[in-house]
């Protein structure tokens, strides 16, 4: 385990900081909102809320993996921070008088990623979770400060690669780009092994009798070794979802975590309601996955989807709320109150009012052999991973909405042609006309109107594409090994199993959608009308893209999720 780590360190140039600049950054502003030193009158509002107690020269106050720890302010001498590294430590930082510790996974209650030990003896205030999110909701001066260290320190221990994972992996594998998502937006900082790369670990790999069928493989906490892990694997293994309660009943569960069940999470938390996230895989939904949104109101320079989510996270956790990932909602129990959420493995959470943000998927292209090669030059998403792994190559994106026009031209940044596939006759229609003019003055990508792939040819990775030209049904093949789908959109409302009325494309009806007939098969009992965002069940909500008659916009989706929790409160007093 030993090896693969530094191996790992290696390859990603995370060696350790030294002890003479502790892991800090070098920019001196930064350090210093990273590693704030509170005033002496900051540090008594500290006070106020926890208790002092002393500490011992060598005492760990914090071990790595704890998921209860207290949040720590010195008073007097010092506390070190390092991370266990096989039977050594990493150093990353010594806080003095002034100062405190924690960083953003204490927000969620997630485990924490490293010890914390009194390099000198003195005395700390000590405060519990609880009382450290009362501190941050109730003081805005204090609340910023903390906030913004612990989010610094988070982007920090990812910069550094200072986790608790090593992933080791092939972009031959299906499930290695998977991984690497489900990490990187779920904000935990890991370390990566390309195996296509290092023949000295696939040497140690194979003595370990690791196969093909094995990668992706992640070491997790450096005791557990999972071969090609689910997201659920993953999320179970490092305690994601370890500290939050699945028994209680909540005043509303939240089911999807993209920008409308987001805003949901802030408003409803913030109103005092106790509230519970479900998120299947990641947060952020298709907004997360967008590298820039550049017409979402009060970002003039625009704004990545997963820099979105992550601040509307934090937010959320700021103000109480909790939130599951990799919890797919399996079932609604919908013929009693409080609903019942099936979530698997015998688990339910129940709840006293629910909306239902889910979104929708992009359409699968009707091509043999699509599955065989996602992940391995099928993609849904175009990010960083993506760009990454596609760079001076040729690509084609398959749509044509905004979501295909963003990942064209971001990828135009680092492939060297990018091929624009529509239906269509052109983009007018459904392309903000900003996107349009940057596709049309963009020297490397090429849009091709009225064209559809035909056949997908490869071998352990896609190789080859066959596309049609429908104006003149010629079929030509290209040797193009990365295909971006971002095209239509089905509602993910499966697991609704009747509950709810739908229209016929699967999208759920509300408010006005619903008709006498609706409301009478759905035998809704009440004797007004069911509210703007209501369901045929009275408390149940839809907002963002599965409801019907959405508009596909970021900032409408935020809108209807703030909406919704005004709604809730209604239902609630009913």
């Amino acid at each position: 385990m030993e090896v693969i780590a530094e191996k790992a360190a290696a390859l990603n140039g995370n060696a350790p900081p030294d002890a003479q600049n502790s892991g800090r950054v070098n920019d001196v502003d930064r350090q210093d909102r990273m590693f704030p030193t509170l005033t002496p009158e900051q540090m008594a509002r500290v006070a106020a809320h926890g208790s002092v107690r002393r500490i011992r020269r060598g005492e760990v106050l914090i071990e790595a993996g704890d998921s209860v720890f207290p949040f720590l302010t010195v008073k007097e001498g010092e506390i070190e921070i390092v991370r266990p590294s096989g039977a050594n430590e990493d150093l990353i930082t010594v806080h003095g008088p002034g100062e405190f510790t924690g960083e953003v996974g204490m927000l969620s209650g997630r485990r924490t990623l490293v010890r914390a030990r009194a390099r000198e003896a003195g005395e700390v205030i000590e405060l519990t979770q609880e009382r450290m999110l009362a501190l941050v909701q109730t003081d805005a001066d204090l609340g910023e400060v903390i906030l913004r260290a612990f989010i610094l320190r988070r982007v920090n221990l990812i910069a550094q690669g200072f986790g608790d994972v090593v992933l080791l992996g092939s972009n031959r594998c299906t499930g290695t780009l998977r991984v690497k998502e489900f990490l990187t937006r779920n904000g935990h900082p890991y370390s990566y092994i390309d195996l296509d790369r290092d023949d000295d670990v696939q040497e140690l790999l194979d003595r370990f009798q690791i196969g093909d069928g094995d990668v992706p493989v992640l070491i997790c906490r450096g005791e557990v070794v999972l071969r090609h892990p689910s997201n659920r694997q993953i999320a179970d293994c490092l305690g994601f979802n370890d500290a939050i309660s699945k028994t209680q009943v909540r005043d509303v569960v939240i089911v999807g975590a993209g920008p409308s069940g987001l805003a949901a999470a802030v408003y409803a938390a913030s109103e005092g309601l106790d509230v519970l996230v479900l998120e299947a895989n990641a947060p952020g939904g298709q907004a997360g996955s967008s590298s820039r949104i550049e017409n979402y109101l009060g970002f003039p320079t625009g704004v990545s989807g997963q820099e979105l989510a992550a601040r509307a996270i934090n937010q959320a956790h700021k103000f109480g709320a909790h939130l599951m990932v990799a919890m797919d909602a399996r079932q609604l129990t919908c013929d009693r109150r409080p609903y019942a959420i099936d979530i698997g493995d015998g688990a339910r959470v129940e709840a006293r009012t629910v909306i239902i943000a889910t979104g929708a998927a992009y359409r699968k292209l009707p091509v043999e052999n699509l599955e065989r090669f996602e992940g391995t030059g099928i993609y849904y998403e175009a990010t960083f991973l993506e760009a990454q792994v596609c760079r001076e190559e040729e690509v084609i994106v398959v749509g044509g909405g905004n979501s295909a026009g963003q990942a064209a031209v971001f990828l135009s940044r680092t492939a060297r042609r990018v091929h624009l596939l529509v239906r269509s006759g052109g983009l007018a229609q459904s392309m903000s006309r900003y996107l349009i003019r940057r596709i049309e003055q963009s020297e490397n990508i090429v849009l091709h109107t009225g064209t559809e792939i035909m056949a997908l040819e490869g071998g352990l990775h896609l190789e080859r594409v066959r596309w049609q030209d429908k104006g003149t049904g010629n079929v030509s093949c290209h040797d193009v090994r990365h295909v971006f789908v971002m095209t239509g959109a089905v509602a993910s409302t499966k697991w609704l199993d009747g509950c709810l009325a739908l229209d016929a494309k699967g999208f759920i009806k509300t408010g006005a959608e619903l008709s006498p007939e609706d409301l009478a098969a759905a035998r809704w009992p009440l004797p007004r009308p069911p509210h703007l965002l209501e369901t045929s069940l009275p408390g149940v909500f839809a907002v963002g893209d599965v409801r019907c008659g959405s508009t596909k916009r970021v900032a409408s989706a935020v809108g209807e999720g703030s909406i919704a929790v005004a709604l809730v409160h209604q239902a609630l007093s009913e």
